[in-house]
């Protein structure tokens, strides 16, 4: 299989070598990591507020995270992102006050992207950051209590450090998947990475190698991302670990060192 995916030549590996760096790809690449990082903002930030909503005691705060976790889980993202796509349909017109915008102009393809995609984010990232949360012993928000500290303040500088260790693998792995699932955007006509290959390809017909130059940019930046999450990780954990864990390179080394000295 290797030898037929490099020797067949109808995989165009000079089409691909073409058009892997040219203007439009690129332009695609940037936009798909602008959607990447700004709905990751947005659904951690919501994530986070959502998850604090849920642990409430007040049950209409609690039953109200709920209700948004239940809402955007439950259905598919693409069927969200069609529904603010389309969301000018039910409110031609967006005003508060005297003030009153149209839609259309407001609620851009971009848009619809964004929101959909961060808000949906942010009913996966209350759970992780709830388990998260959960994780942490009540002892250490009990011994903030005594030391006089709020409830927030116990929330941002004892329960939330400690949490991290639980909630950043996840939150990585949500990253990568926020990648891929920019990709669905495509549908309403925002010129992200897959789009814009689409576009090329709809103009010369070399569709195969044009889809391989968007799965191997994907590829790229995920495995950027995944040596990113190990490290965060490896920072996060330091303290559930009496040995820090080693890094590639370092058990590439110690590997190296082991042949040698059995040599």
């Amino acid at each position: 299989m290797a030898y037929s995916f490099t020797t067949n030549p109808r995989f165009e590996w000079s089409v691909v070598g073409e058009y892997f760096f040219s203007v439009r790809v690129l332009q695609g690449l940037l936009l798909t990591l602008e959607l990447t990082v700004i709905s990751m903002l947005i659904g951690v930030a919501l994530g986070v507020l959502l998850a604090v909503m849920r642990l409430s005691h007040n049950p209409l705060v609690s039953g109200a995270s709920w209700f948004y976790i239940w809402l955007f889980r439950g259905t598919p993202v693409l069927v969200q992102i069609l529904f603010w796509f389309n969301i000018t349909a039910l409110y031609p017109s967006i005003g508060i006050g005297s003030w009153s915008f149209d839609a259309n102009n407001l609620i851009t393809p971009f848009i619809a992207a964004i929101l959909a995609l961060g808000l949906n984010e942010g009913a996966y990232m209350a759970e992780i950051v709830r388990a998260g949360i959960l994780s942490v012993d009540e002892g250490q928000s009990e011994a903030g209590a005594a030391l006089g500290m709020s409830r927030l303040q116990i929330m941002r500088r004892v329960v939330l450090p400690q949490a991290m260790r639980v909630i950043v693998p996840p939150t990585g792995n949500e990253a990568i998947s926020m990648l891929k699932t920019t990709s669905l955007v495509s549908v309403i006509a925002v010129t992200d990475l897959l789009y814009s290959v689409q576009l090329i390809y709809a103009a010369n017909y070399r569709t195969i190698p044009l889809l391989l130059v968007a799965s191997i940019w994907y590829l790229l930046v995920t495995t950027v991302l995944s040596i990113g999450q190990f490290y965060i990780e490896r920072h996060f954990g330091r303290s559930a670990t009496r040995k820090t864990p080693a890094t590639p390179l370092q058990q590439l080394r110690a590997w190296v060192a082991r042949r040698r000295a059995t040599a």
